[in-house]
């Protein structure tokens, strides 16, 4: 199974944080499933990162390669397709990356691992 990861997940994932659910932990965790990560997710982080809201104790672009590479994680490029999406998408989610996200997540047709339950709205499956 193809499995799309919310910033989030990915962050709480490679860092080990509790707050990532058992099911969410499984899932990413299981070797048949194959785990992406959205450049929506890497540039929100540094955008967290440079307005010092997200600390790292190594540099950013170390951090994300080893969170991605390190772990199997593959980049879902954002496409055309992706954007043409989001162009019709619905306001019930205001953040401009979760809004992506949820567009890459209907595109593709994939689930998406994520604690945030606006994102039900929009159809998409979601794990948690």
């Amino acid at each position: 199974m193809r499995l799309l990861l919310d910033t989030h997940a990915f962050l709480w994932f490679i860092t080990g944080d509790s707050q990532l659910s058992v099911t969410a932990h499984g899932m990413i965790s299981a070797p048949e499933n194959d785990v992406l990560v959205s450049p929506a997710s890497y540039w929100e982080v540094a955008i967290k990162v440079s307005l010092k809201k997200y600390p790292l104790t190594v540099p950013f672009e170390t951090f994300i390669a080893e969170g991605i590479a390190g772990h199997e994680f593959e980049i879902l490029p954002v496409e055309v397709r992706h954007a043409a999406a989001l162009a019709e998408l619905p306001f019930h989610h205001k953040d401009p990356f979760d809004r992506l996200l949820i567009c890459q997540a209907m595109v593709e047709q994939v689930p998406i691992v994520s604690v945030d339950a606006a994102f039900d709205a929009y159809g998409v499956t979601r794990i948690w």
